[in-house]
């Protein structure tokens, strides 16, 4: 089990590179929910504003 976790001798670039990839994805999935939150919050604020145009 220690070969494999020791990667041939490799184990530095192949798990840095797994620690990357991961991070890339968590940065990536975090930014897209907070966009998503922040176009949800926008589209609610159009909502309002319409309603109240044609209200008035």
């Amino acid at each position: 089990m220690a070969d494999f976790w020791a990667m041939g001798g490799y184990a530095a670039y192949v798990w840095s590179a797994f620690g990357l990839s991961i991070g890339a994805l968590v940065v990536l999935l975090a930014a897209s929910w907070w966009s998503a939150r922040r176009r949800a919050a926008e589209l609610e604020r159009w909502r309002r504003r319409v309603e109240g145009a044609e209200r008035g």
